[in-house]
């Protein structure tokens, strides 16, 4: 059965993180940053920074310590092993640095449908903000799939017959000053088709 639409607005309970120093010191050196002033503190207040600069898509690492992000798909009887990433987009107000304390609300602000059904797209948005002000929105795209030949058990109605999905990844640039959209993550996608009704 389709995704009841009702579920926009449903909130998940947010949560709130502190930026360590260490974290992205760790981060900086994952994703081969050579610049000293996203490890050093000293060098990046040489470089106008008041501590180290949170990266553009750290921000997401700390969306997902929220121990209550997969509740609502619970909820709804999805089951996890037919879920895809399908899209992440941020777009920054402010810039956020080592030592902030960051709270992250999300909330589903759409739901859609491709391929007869066979695909199904949970919308979520989350804002981060510190003390009240809006550091930054991200937005993520959920795939629900049906497994193949076993509709019935994913929850969309009659059994269908099997079909195959290809994930294929989109890289975007990466902004660093406030209002920048960025943007990153894959997408689902089979044949390039119509939204069915």
């Amino acid at each position: 059965m389709p995704i009841d639409r009702a579920v926009i607005g449903t909130r998940v309970p947010g949560h709130t993180v502190e930026v360590e120093r260490g974290r992205l010191r760790f981060f900086a050196r994952a994703t081969g940053q050579d610049d000293p002033a996203v490890t050093d503190p000293e060098a990046a207040r040489a470089a106008g920074h008041p501590d180290l600069p949170v990266p553009p898509t750290f921000l997401f690492c700390l969306d997902l310590e929220n121990p209550h992000r997969g509740r609502f798909l619970t909820e709804l009887g999805i089951d996890p092993r037919t879920i895809l990433h399908g899209e992440q987009s941020f777009t920054y107000h402010a810039p956020a640095y080592a030592g902030d304390t960051l709270t992250f609300a999300t909330e589903v602000t759409d739901v859609y449908a491709k391929k007869g059904g066979a695909l199904q797209f949970i919308v979520r948005t989350t804002e981060v903000t510190r003390d009240g002000a809006p550091v930054a929105t991200l937005t993520g795209t959920i795939v629900v799939r049906e497994r193949a030949g076993s509709r019935a058990s994913a929850g969309f109605g009659e059994s269908a017959g099997s079909g195959e999905l290809v994930a294929t990844d989109e890289l975007g640039s990466s902004g660093e000053s406030a209002g920048t959209d960025a943007r990153a993550g894959s997408r689902a996608a089979a044949a390039p088709e119509e939204d069915a009704a």
